[in-house]
């Protein structure tokens, strides 16, 4: 894997293509700058970069193993582990570091400086990308630090996610209250050069995320889902890290500079396409020909050397695979230098919206937004066939949790599949099928590949999966990072790979 320090290359390349001048012009880490020199345009562009870098990037990663959208390329091991449904405490460490120690962190005194001074658009935009980071950490870990957290403690207690989830919605609150729609906002890369305005549609839609994702343990949701729906300011574009990046070292978009770019000398290939997605997004009759080609799969996912359109297991890495299947054989994932980090989609917003009017009986307002979230996955892969797609898939009242768990990961494939991970575990769609991964692949010969056992929109047991998983069962959190329990002494046990979450269900 290629080493990237993320905010020393991305950061620091990444101003000097954003002409963001006043932060150019100190010579401090901007990370670490001096007590002085601290400013909310200095601290929020720092701050978005480590949270665009380990979102962006780990995160992608991990997630698309987890949600069973990538799998392991011929002959390499990376992420091997991944692919077999495993974490250890060691390999977030680095993710949760950036997340924590320095994005959350910069954001904080971000949020006291703009409190102090006034600026309430910058306050809002620090509150919601915190509120954004602690509820991606919740949803890795289930209990996080955050009540004694940047308070000074130096073993500051983990906080029940519910807790957590429960200060961060207060915190959009009291921001949204405080912040005008006209108001300015401190140099940043997600809206610049706007006012409030999209940062109070971005905080309403985090709020719609919160409030869905623990709906089922949460009294109060629905009528705050009402409210916010009601009211309907939310995003009409993809709230996205876009047209910030460059092709040079150190300034391309985090995902593509890690797994693609040949700056730091690597040419190996490690993510491919999982057959798992590939098997939904086309779709074969018995005779193996095509019946259904989704129309975004090309901007997903790249044919493999013949043009064809292949997909590996999870759980092995083909390493005794003959001729047949070397690394030319598979698909990968569709990236670019420029390629967009996104953080909330109006794909996204739309499903929501669509479970909310499914959950509540309404099916003629589900079967509109669920429609709705089809078209705007589409454009966001910048296709044409929206209507091809809700023909295949199409709205069922009656089965409304399988209709929109599996449309909602097939759109996030190529966007977002930590979200796609997050959905699967809470909406337990796509579901396990009944065909096991080693039945698909035995791991000795080409001839045993037989991918096509698999039943579209289904999940599958990896070849090989870590124990404590076992079979049909997804990863449900990850150990908690050593970066903190090693020095946190109020660090909880760890209840298990396949403890759900608190918002989560089985």
């Amino acid at each position: 894997m290629k080493k990237i320090a993320i905010i020393s290359t991305v950061v620091l390349g990444l101003l000097t293509t954003a002409s963001c001048d006043s932060y150019l012009d100190i010579n401090e880490d901007p990370n670490s700058p001096a007590e002085s020199n601290m400013t909310t345009d200095i601290l929020l562009p720092g701050a978005e970069m480590n949270l665009a870098g380990t979102y962006g990037d780990f995160l992608r990663i991990t997630g698309g193993y987890f949600a069973q959208q990538y799998s392991q390329t011929f002959g390499t091991s990376n992420y091997l582990d991944y692919s077999q449904f495993e974490m250890s405490a060691t390999r977030s460490s680095g993710a949760y570091t950036q997340l924590n120690v320095r994005a959350l962190k910069n954001l904080t005194t971000t949020r006291d400086l703009a409190e102090r001074s006034g600026e309430w658009g910058t306050y809002l935009a620090a509150t919601t990308l915190r509120a954004f980071i602690y509820q991606t950490l919740v949803d890795c870990y289930g209990e996080v630090p955050y009540s004694e957290a940047f308070t000074g403690a130096t073993s500051p207690k983990y906080d029940d996610g519910a807790d957590v989830y429960a200060g961060i919605l207060a915190e959009l609150d009291d921001a949204l209250d405080k912040a005008g729609t006209g108001d300015q906002v401190a140099t940043n890369f997600l809206f610049p050069g706007k006012t409030s305005a999209e940062w109070v549609k971005f905080a309403n839609a985090l709020k719609l995320k919160i409030l869905m994702r623990e709906y089922d343990v949460n009294s109060e949701a629905a009528a705050q889902v009402k409210a916010i729906i009601d009211e309907g300011n939310l995003p009409t574009e993809d709230v996205a890290y876009a047209g910030c990046w460059t092709n040079e070292s150190g300034a391309m978009s985090p995902f593509y500079a890690e797994e693609f770019a040949t700056n730091w000398g690597s040419t190996q290939i490690n993510v491919i396409a999982n057959v798992a997605i590939i098997n939904t997004m086309l779709q074969k009759d018995g005779n193996g020909d095509v019946v259904y080609e989704d129309p975004r799969l090309s901007a997903f996912f790249e044919a493999n050397g013949s043009g064809e359109y292949t997909g590996g297991i999870s759980g092995t890495n083909f390493a005794t695979a003959g001729d047949g299947l070397k690394s030319t054989y598979w698909c990968r994932p569709v990236a670019s230098y420029d390629m967009p980090v996104y953080l909330l989609t109006v794909s996204e917003v739309e499903f929501f919206i669509a479970e909310y009017y499914a959950r509540t009986g309404n099916a003629a307002q589900a079967k509109a937004h669920y429609e709705a979230a089809i078209e705007a996955s589409c454009a966001t892969a910048g296709v044409d066939g929206a209507d091809q797609v809700i023909a295949q898939f199409p709205y069922n009242q009656a089965n409304w949790k399988q209709v929109i768990g599996v449309s909602k990961w097939v759109a996030l494939a190529g966007v977002n599949t930590f979200e796609a991970w997050c959905e699967a575990r809470r909406l337990n769609y796509p579901a396990f099928g009944t065909v096991q991964g080693s039945q698909m692949y035995n791991l000795r010969d080409d001839s045993s590949y037989k991918p096509d056992l698999l039943a579209p929109g289904t999940l599958y047991t990896p070849i090989q999966v870590k124990d404590e998983v076992g079979p049909n069962q997804i990863l449900e959190r990850w150990p908690y990072a050593e970066s903190s329990s090693s020095r946190n002494n109020n660090t909880p046990e760890f209840p298990g790979y396949t403890v759900p979450v608190f918002w989560g269900t089985k």
